[in-house]
């Protein structure tokens, strides 16, 4: 199931969650460790819209019942590359969860820093750190967090429309009705892995 393209975000303010454990002792020494599950969440806002227009999203809201069910969404802006790459990505030669580097091949072009990238066979959502080409056919990429699922040699990569496995990220939802017959809505969404 998708979350509706139509109506458009107006803004959408986006976060990486990543949990450490921290202690800090009386001297101001500061132990820190990296627990993994770093997760995206976001906040997304729609202009004033007609109650017509508003339906389709809070319909879909009501059906995904809280933070119960699971859903994809493309998150305007940041759903494709930052560069001209064309072609299928896919992983040349098989890497194991817990790394970060990745070659690719496949593609006109390279992914650019910042680029969202998302693996075939996994429901995560990883952000393209750094690039670094290795020949003329291939890519090595960069990608945090750390690989949470195994990546099979020439599985297909998404960089342009990435998809990012969502759900609502909590059980409320507020409807701002207005007294111009205008609806005001805020949505907040995690990550689901």
């Amino acid at each position: 199931m998708a979350y509706p393209t139509s109506p458009v975000f107006r803004t959408v303010n986006l976060q990486s969650v990543s949990p450490t454990l921290v202690s800090e002792s009386v001297s101001g020494k500061l132990q820190a460790r990296q627990i993994a599950g770093q997760r995206w969440s976001f906040t997304a806002s729609y202009p004033p819209l007609t109650r017509t227009e508003f339906a389709p999203v809070s319909a879909f809201i009501m059906q995904q019942r809280g933070r119960l069910n699971t859903f994809t969404i493309q998150i305007p802006i940041i759903k494709d590359s930052l560069s001209e790459a064309a072609g299928t990505l896919a992983a040349n030669g098989s890497v194991t969860a817990g790394n970060t580097d990745v070659t690719v091949d496949g593609i006109s072009g390279n992914l650019e820093v910042g680029d969202l990238v998302a693996f075939d066979g996994h429901d995560k959502v990883y952000m393209v750190v750094a690039t670094t080409e290795t020949d003329g056919d291939t890519t090595q990429i960069t990608v945090e967090p750390p690989l949470v699922e195994d990546v099979a040699n020439d599985e297909e990569i998404a960089y342009n429309n990435v998809p990012m496995k969502v759900r609502l990220n909590n059980d409320v939802q507020e409807f701002g009705l207005r007294t111009d017959s205008l609806v005001s809505y805020e949505v907040d969404f995690i990550e689901a892995i």
